[in-house]
Parts: structure tokens; sequence; C-alpha cells
């Protein structure tokens, strides 16, 4: 699993935008959208163990026969880099993209991109992980300098685990650090603890005086991936998502039953073996029901998450530079509403999950 490439926020570090993409990104927030139906559309993914079903509903034809089912064509495009994925469909590139809850807020929804989270597709349940030097206990790492991707998802989760020991991030310092570097580096005798994910965290774990004090699994829930939708290409066509869903939840169908040739279709494209997308999928907490994915969307959790997802954004600055707060861009669940109700700009919407699970 390469969940390098899913470094939520890495624009901001790795990947800035070019002049052109930037402009057209503004412009995409900044336009009214119009009314538009369409039979072609086209949804892009980048490699991570939660992802690689559309790998598989690609390659075999399963989102080709919903679409069909629908009247309509779909292209599936792999992007190698994550973040350029989001962009593209920032820009509008791309109606759909395969990204974090944190992202989907920061990037395209913080930009203006009124986007839908179609389908929740998985939670990160232990791919994310804090190690410590010399300490078996967590309350220990006050103090001590933390190598990690700042303003990514290991960020959030150190930020998390802190405060399961009433800490902050004044009590330790932050080092940025390549997910490319960090293995190498807890060698030194110099580094005292890391927040990193997998497979890098697998590698760090094995290693002398390598302390796992906190997975994503104490936070369950809360590091989601999703498949997110233009909001008004989705209103305007509505069999797109039908499509999406359809496709998904026949894969979720095969992983549920483990379906041993599907599982190794997805792990070649993962770049490994069954055995080790199979550890991959450990960690991750598939919703492969949709009536699980269902009651997470309308429960009242889901927008408590997004909440701290927001305060998290926004204390870094990755809401804008003139946020005025965390609730400048508008959250909608089926729960309610964060933020600006007159600025919603992120939805998640579980009717045609719904409709899908009726219809079975």
């Amino acid at each position: 699993m390469t969940r390098s490439t899913r470094t939520p926020s890495q624009h901001l570090l790795l990947a800035p935008l070019s002049a052109a993409l930037l402009a057209t990104t503004l412009s995409a927030g900044l336009t009214p959208a119009h009314a538009q139906e369409r039979d072609e559309f086209s949804v892009c993914w980048s490699i991570y163990a939660g992802w690689m079903p559309w790998a598989y509903a690609d390659v075999e034809g399963v989102v080709d026969k919903w679409a069909d089912e629908y009247g309509i064509s779909i292209d599936v495009v792999q992007v190698n880099d994550y973040v350029e994925s989001i962009n593209q469909f920032t820009s509008g590139n791309v109606d759909g993209c395969a990204m974090t809850n944190m992202d989907a807020l920061t990037i395209p929804a913080a930009s203006g991109v009124d986007s839908t989270a179609l389908i929740i597709n998985d939670y990160s349940n232990g791919n994310d992980g804090l190690v410590l030097k010399g300490s078996d206990d967590l309350a220990d790492i006050a103090g001590r300098q933390v190598n990690l991707v700042q303003f990514s998802v290991s960020h959030y989760f150190l930020a998390r685990a802190l405060e399961s020991v009433g800490l902050t991030e004044r009590d330790i310092e932050t080092v940025n650090t390549s997910d490319a570097d960090i293995v190498g580096l807890f060698s030194s005798s110099t580094t005292q603890a890391v927040a990193a994910w997998n497979p890098q965290l697998s590698a760090i774990a094995e290693m002398p005086d390598a302390n796992v004090m906190y997975t994503s699994a104490e936070i369950p829930g809360e590091i989601l991936d999703l498949m997110v939708v233009n909001t008004q290409t989705l209103a305007d066509n509505p069999a797109l998502g039908h499509a999406l869903v359809g496709a998904w939840y026949e894969v979720m169908g095969l992983i549920e039953t483990g379906d041993e040739n599907a599982l190794t279709i997805m792990a070649d494209a993962a770049g490994t073996n069954l055995e080790g997308y199979r550890a991959q999928l450990e960690a991750t907490y598939l919703y492969t029901d949709p009536a699980e994915a269902i009651a997470l969307m309308e429960s009242p959790e889901l927008l408590e998450t997004m909440e701290r997802v927001a305060e998290f954004s926004f204390t870094h600055g990755l809401l804008g530079d003139m946020a005025p707060n965390a609730g400048v861009v508008g959250i909608e669940t089926p729960s309610g509403v964060f933020g600006d109700a007159g600025n919603v700009q992120m939805r998640f919407d579980p009717s045609f999950t719904q409709t899908y699970l009726d219809a079975q």
C-alpha cells in the first residue's frame, strides 16, 4: 500500500498548484454552476487499500455494467499523485474523486466547490499510529519532538492522541518529515517519536525500542475515505450517483465473501500480493454493508467528527488565510449543519445508498 499518496492538505506542503490550475480552481469555486444533463462522466482514485475496489470495478467492467444500466458512461481514472487527483476534481476536470474527509473540506469545499460525499468507503482502523522510543507511556511524549508529515492525517491523528492523555500540541514540537524518510529517520538516536501510517508504520513498529502507543483504531470513524462528487453534477445527473454506488457495493459483496480472485486483482493493482493486501485490509474498516454506511452518514457522531476536523483545519490555517472561524465552510449531514448554513460546500448524502439498499 502506498498511503504516502494519500496525504491530506499536502498541496500546502509538497505540491503547490500551478498558476493555471490555481486560476481554474478559483474559477470553479466562484462561478455559479449551471444545470447540465450529460451522459459521459469521469471519476478518479489513487492507490490506498480502501480504494483498490475501484481498480477492480474498472478493469473487471463492474462500473461499465452499472453505467450501462443507467444509460451513461463513466471513465475511471487512476491518478498516481493523490493531491493532483483532488486538484483535478477541484478544477472540474473530473466529476468525482476518492479523498479523505479532511481533504474534502480543506481543498474543494474550502475553495468554494460544492462537494458531496456520495460513498463512505472506509475508515482507518489502525493504519495510523504514534510510536515512542524508550517509553510505553503515551504521556511521556510531553516535551519531545515528533516527526511527521505536518498538516496531514498524521498531524490530525497526533492531536487526537495528545488529547487522550490531557496534552495539546503546545506540549510537544512537531518536525515536518517526508513520509519517504520517516522509517530511516526512526533509527536515528535523535528521533524521539513519530506519527506515521502504513506501510511505514509497520516497518517502524518492528524496529528496536519502538513502542506503538496509539493507533487510529482508538478513533474509529474519524479518518474517513470517501468518494466525493460535484454536488451540482450529481443533482443534474443522479444516474452518476446510482451507478457509482451500485458498482461499489457489488465489489463490496465480493470482499465480504472473501473472493480470492477479486482480492488478488486488487492486490496486484496495489503493488503487493494477496497476503500483503489482506494485511492492509485488517487495518482498514471497509463499509461493506450499505446499511452501516447509511447509519454513519445519518449519525450525530459524523457531524461531531467533521466539526472536530474543521476546528483542526482552521487552527492550522487550512481553511484559508482569511477564514474567520472554523465554521466558515458549512458542512451538512442528515443530522444537521456545522458552520455557515449560507455557505454549505460539503455534504454527506446517503440517499443514493438508501436507494441501492431498497432495491436489494
